[in-house]
């Protein structure tokens, strides 16, 4: 294994998640969203019902940049919105059946891009990676109220 100086960390961390992005981009053209569309619809299939805040928090985008991305969802019939329960100022965004069903293509292209990028790491490895990765992550959140969550279940993809 080729020796890496420790202060690469912070910059293999983010290539890595860069050119991730990247593959799945390319390979998640042939469903006509974007990178942001898809990460909406990952966010709203496993939350089943949310608010635009939350959503925007997820994402750690702005709110009124959820709101724009929704509407074109919603257009497309990716989404709806749906009165809160409680709440008649709150829209809840959820899931239609277009977007669950989309939902495990997404996951079968995220574990064909986590393959190719674990490629050359035996089963050991790749347990020790995402297990250090995870660490990490816990650690970093430590500050915050909500954990960090993967975009895709890793769980399905082994």
């Amino acid at each position: 294994m080729k020796q890496v100086n420790i202060d690469q960390f912070g910059l293999l961390v983010h290539d890595a998640a860069r050119l991730m992005r990247k593959k799945f981009d390319l390979r998640g053209q042939e469903h006509g969203l974007s990178s942001a569309q898809w990460r909406l619809l990952v966010r709203v299939v496993r939350e089943q019902k949310a608010t635009q805040a939350r959503l925007a928090e997820l994402m750690e985008i702005e709110p009124i940049s959820v709101s724009r991305l929704i509407d074109r969802m919603e257009q497309a019939g990716w989404v709806e919105r749906r009165p809160h329960d409680t709440d008649r100022r709150v829209k809840l965004v959820v899931p239609t059946d277009k977007s669950l069903a989309a939902y495990s293509a997404i996951k079968a292209v995220a574990g064909d891009v986590y393959r190719e990028a674990m490629a050359g790491l035996d089963d050991d490895q790749k347990q020790a990676l995402v297990s250090a990765l995870a660490t990490v992550v816990e650690n970093l959140s430590s500050d915050e109220t909500e954990t960090a969550c993967p975009a895709v279940d890793t769980q399905a993809n082994q």
